[in-house]
């Protein structure tokens, strides 16, 4: 298990930036894929080439039958699939400390900026404020291009699974038997090979096949929550988002349009009549003259 120990280093770090879903998927590929396939896989394995006989005396006949029976050793394609798997989840892990770097790094420019107390400082604090991904308690918030690449992983890492567990059953399905017929040259004729503690070897790879379909359905799981909470927020935040109209409709403009001119009007004949009783008939037809527009509001008569 010393070779398991960098992996299992490199992906204890994505826990702290993966959702309750992705901390679920870690424990199955440390528990039931990585410490099964240390522990009992490769000690089941371990005699897989020397305890396969065929019937035959044949020289190379029997390293070609189980070359034709196990095209590559199964523990060898657990490895390869573990790895491969886990690749998508690392590379997200070297995108989180980009964005944390990037992030730390323009959180000291504009705390430099502040001491200055210049306009600049003022632009960088409204530039870069948002978005923020370091919570306060040290957390990553998964957000932004950081959900964007949590979720193109997601989707590489279920492509991986369903490519690997297709492959398997390719190459030599989900159970083995006790006997192998064998007919490739230099055989002389059809040789029956045995092969050990197959029913052991069964149970090992239902086991791995499992624990992949349990790890491929969480990884999709994980995909329609992240989706479904990303739907959710925008649906919030256009609910909070209120919009004021800043030009009414033509119908309630043609209606204000009108109200208006009668207002001036009214103000017009009331202020005609005012004037009209402090300087009798003659200044109110003079004042008529003078305020009266060209367009002809029509005539007042006091």
């Amino acid at each position: 298990m010393g070779e398991w120990d960098l992996l299992g280093r490199l992906l204890d770090k994505v826990q702290s930036h993966s959702t309750v879903i992705g901390k679920v998927w870690l424990t199955v590929l440390f528990i039931f894929r990585i410490l099964v396939l240390g522990t009992g896989a490769e000690k089941v394995w371990g005699d897989e080439q020397s305890d396969f006989v065929c019937n035959t005396q044949q020289p190379g006949c029997e390293n070609i039958c189980y070359d034709d029976a196990f095209p590559i050793s199964h523990v060898r394609f657990w490895v390869f699939q573990i790895i491969a798997v886990a690749t998508p989840k690392l590379l997200y892990l070297g995108h989180v400390l980009h964005v944390i770097h990037a992030e730390k790094k323009m959180k000291e420019r504009m705390k430099k900026q502040a001491e200055l107390d210049d306009p600049t400082s003022l632009f960088l604090r409204r530039a870069f404020k948002v978005p923020k991904y370091t919570k306060s308690t040290g957390k990553i918030s998964i957000r932004g291009r950081l959900l964007r690449s949590y979720v193109l992983h997601l989707v590489a890492k279920i492509i991986l699974e369903v490519v690997f567990i297709v492959g398997q059953y390719f190459l030599y399905g989900f159970t083995l038997s006790a006997v192998y017929v064998c007919e490739k040259s230099p055989c002389p004729h059809q040789v029956d090979c045995f092969l050990s503690r197959p029913t052991e070897k069964s149970v090992i790879i239902w086991f791995m096949l499992v624990a992949a379909c349990v790890s491929l359905f969480l990884s999709v799981v994980e995909l329609i929550y992240l989706c479904v909470k990303a739907v959710k927020e925008c649906m919030a935040r256009r609910q909070d988002y209120t919009v004021t109209p800043v030009t009414p409709p033509l119908t309630e403009r043609k209606a204000f349009k009108s109200l208006d001119d009668e207002v001036i009007q009214n103000s017009i004949n009331l202020e005609l009549e005012l004037q009209g009783r402090k300087l009798g008939v003659n200044g109110v037809s003079e004042t008529i003259k003078s305020v009266t527009p060209e367009n002809n509001m029509g005539e007042v008569h006091i």
